[in-house]
């Protein structure tokens, strides 16, 4: 304010002193008129100047001026500095992150909203073949041509990574993870897992082979020892204990290995060929007859379907999914508990649930539960006779069949494992395939 003041004491100092030569002339509105004119001509020559230093020398020292134009020509100075220091600042950090991303061995391209290509690092040239004089501003799409790869960009579901081969080396196995950021952009990366694409195919070619010939043997010697046990009041005492468990033992090995088979087959086949519309309900009561029958008697078992949709799948994949769920609840939920196998809407889409009020589960173990062999409690799961396979087997039917597993669980109150589907794999009753002729 008080620069203010001082400015407008000087330029009515200017006006009065020229009012008052014109008024010695005998002219005061001339004079009047001649203070103005400096006054507006002192104003425009100020702003010559600051366009000039703007638009020529803005790095320059401002230009010197007294009162109020001096403290503007300051500030505007302080304000570049500080503007030319925090963008020096920003592309300093811009050209590390630059830098730190170069030196990545992993795939990084940014995407706009769009979903086109905006900077991508020197490993996504090398990986995906991008080339900057050509592709930038390209649609990743048009790049990146694979259907599943489209197919899971456009689903804006990346919670899980895409597996697929480089597009410029199909011997080169990359996984694809896309994450949103910023307003509805996209950071795509890709990682070279092609030496653990290898590996993980080699284990399992080693665990279907070696279950593949564990069947003959373990065939052979369940087939004695039922050959055995018809003669075991023959045997001494000693010896018909020791066959029962031998028995035992041999069917807990064959299962195993069934499961170990079944587990592979769904890594390695494809998926699509025995896709049928199916009528849930009569799938979930053909396996509550079974679970009653492992049951035997000691729960309480029902079927609920408030859905009248149809489920596009394999039967056989499906009824293994579920019927492990459904077991599980029979051997670990506890005697006397009540157990139902559910189907119906749920949000959009709809889903399988099996839900019991036995022990539950502490939600420590729920992350880990669908991991190969990985037991709760060892000791109960060995005695019930569990393989420690049936929730992966879950989980890889489910991923065939797009959908997902949801446990809830808490220790005293119960569990619930619900399937959860989407909308592509419904189907309306009228869609129901009609059976195959013998």
């Amino acid at each position: 304010m008080r620069l203010w003041s001082r400015e407008l004491w000087r330029l009515a100092l200017i006006v009065a002193a020229a009012s008052l030569a014109g008024w010695l002339l005998d002219a005061v509105a001339l004079g009047l008129a001649a203070g103005l004119a400096i006054v507006l001509l002192m104003q425009l020559r100020q702003l010559y100047v600051l366009h000039r230093w703007l638009t020529r020398h803005s790095q320059a020292e401002p230009p010197t001026a007294r009162g109020l134009w001096g403290e503007l020509f300051d500030r505007l100075y302080k304000y570049q500095k500080t503007q030319r220091i925090t963008q020096q600042r920003l592309r300093d950090t811009l050209q590390r992150i630059q830098d730190s991303s170069e030196a990545m061995s992993d795939s990084v391209v940014m995407l706009d909203r769009r979903g086109d290509l905006e900077w991508w690092n020197s490993a996504a040239g090398r990986m995906l073949g991008l080339q900057t004089a050509h592709d930038r501003g390209q649609h990743i799409t048009n790049l990146l041509r694979d259907p599943r790869f489209i197919d899971y960009f456009n689903a804006r579901h990346y919670r899980e990574p895409l597996t697929l081969p480089s597009p410029i080396d199909e011997r080169q196995m990359l996984q694809f993870q896309i994450t949103l950021y910023g307003d509805d952009e996209r950071l795509l990366m890709a990682r070279d897992i092609t030496r653990l694409h290898r590996l993980e195919q080699m284990r399992r070619d080693f665990v279907a082979n070696v279950s593949h010939e564990l069947r003959t043997p373990l065939t052979v010697l369940a087939g004695y020892l039922e050959t055995y046990a018809d003669v075991a009041d023959q045997l001494p005492p000693r010896l018909g204990r020791g066959l029962g468990q031998m028995q035992a033992q041999t069917s807990r090995m064959q299962s195993l290995v069934n499961d170990l088979l079944l587990l592979s087959r769904l890594e390695i086949d494809r998926r699509g060929d025995d896709e049928v519309p199916l009528a849930v309900d009569s799938l979930l009561e053909t396996i509550r007859r079974d679970a009653e029958s492992l049951s035997a008697g000691r729960h309480q078992l029902r079927v609920e379907c408030d859905d009248p949709r149809r489920l596009v799948g394999s039967e056989q994949e499906l009824r293994s999914a579920i019927s492990n769920l459904a077991f599980n609840a029979v051997r670990y939920a506890g005697d006397g508990c009540h157990i139902t196998l559910r189907w119906r809407s749920y949000h959009d889409a709809a889903c399988l649930e099996v839900e019991d009020n036995g022990e539950g589960i502490d939600p420590v173990h729920i992350p880990r539960l669908t991991e190969r062999f990985y037991r709760v409690d060892k000791g109960r799961s060995t005695a019930t006779g569990g393989t420690g396979l049936g929730l992966a087997i879950v989980k890889h039917v489910l991923l065939r069949h797009d959908a997902r597993l949801e446990i809830v669980s808490h220790p005293g109150r119960g569990a619930l494992f619900r399937c959860v589907f989407p909308t592509s794999r419904l189907a309306q009753p009228s869609a129901v395939a009609a059976p195959p002729q013998a």
